[in-house]
């Protein structure tokens, strides 16, 4: 069991860049696939990126692709979220969570933070 808890948000100017960080909790984070999702208000939680338990294979949202780097260090118990090049749609709370399965479904995934604030002004 793990409890992930997100940092690293914040406001930034349209083009800015922010590194997002989920700690974890219990010696079986490494047995976790973690993800990345976001919700903006009045929206539902869409998918933003995912990252094995290795981190050798990662998964991108279309929107955040080239933009957003997804990373981890297991003797950390850290997951990182870089985004770069941020844009005003970008404005959410951003949660992570732990699963299972390598997947976009946010159902799929099992454990999740509070979610940090996002907020990209134009």
């Amino acid at each position: 069991q793990v409890q992930p808890v997100e940092s690293g948000g914040g406001l930034v100017q349209a083009g800015g860049s922010l590194r997002l960080s989920c700690a974890a909790s219990g010696r079986t984070f490494n047995k976790y696939i973690i993800g990345w999702f976001r919700q903006a208000p009045g929206k539902e939680r869409d998918f933003v990126a995912a990252i094995s338990r290795s981190g050798s294979s990662t998964s991108y949202a279309d929107s955040v692709k080239g933009r957003f780097t997804i990373s981890r260090d297991n003797a950390k118990n850290t997951v990182y979220l870089q985004m770069n090049n941020l844009k005003p749609e970008d404005t959410a709370v951003y949660y992570c969570a732990a699963g299972s399965l390598m997947v976009r479904m946010s159902g799929e995934y099992t454990y999740w933070g509070q979610g940090t604030q996002v907020t990209v002004s134009s």
